[in-house]
């Protein structure tokens, strides 16, 4: 991330991929203020594992092209898929931008974009890998089942029955003056 007030909303990606079994790191690193930061994370990441990297960014949005353009050596393409959790608006519109050549995922803004970008990482992490598929289709479920409890529970709560639709009074028809 490329400051430390983005580590709440990374945070949200943290724990997606916590929930898939997925060990991660967060660290701040800013494509403006150190550069050569970046670019030695980078280097590093396929000696060290790295796989997929999830990049927040709250104003700039420079750090996840940054990363891609940067790790290109001999054809290594084992870290270079990217993922993206943008900050504020201005900043989403440059990964959705990117050039032809240079792939980037841009989740939503946010906490439900970083939730998203752990998932997707967990998705791309897990091709062929039928544990992982399992998780993923748990996940899925519990979302939905999640979703439909919201539902249910706005209904009940904001949504007249449809009894009640029966037996109000027809509307008014408003003239309003121009």
């Amino acid at each position: 991330m490329g400051s430390d007030s983005d580590a709440p909303v990374m945070q949200a990606a943290v724990d997606a991929l916590k929930e898939f079994g997925i060990s991660s790191e967060m660290t701040v690193a800013s494509a403006h203020r150190s550069p050569a930061r970046v670019m030695r994370l980078v280097d590093e990441a396929p000696g060290r594992g790295v796989k997929i990297f999830i990049v927040g960014a709250g104003a700039a949005a420079h750090l996840g092209g940054r990363r891609r353009r940067a790790h290109d050596p001999a054809g290594d393409r084992r870290a270079d898929r990217f993922v993206g959790a943008e900050g504020p608006r201005r900043a989403a519109r440059r990964p959705v931008q990117m050039p032809p050549g240079v792939p980037v995922a841009t989740m939503a803004i946010g906490k439900p974009g970083a939730t998203n970008a752990g998932v997707l990482a967990a998705q791309i992490l897990g091709v062929g890998d039928q544990a992982m598929a399992q998780k993923l289709d748990e996940h899925t479920e519990e979302a939905r089942r999640e979703g439909r409890g919201r539902r249910r529970q706005a209904e009940r709560l904001n949504a007249p029955t449809a009894s009640a639709f029966a037996r109000s009074a027809p509307c008014e028809p408003v003239t309003v003056p121009t």
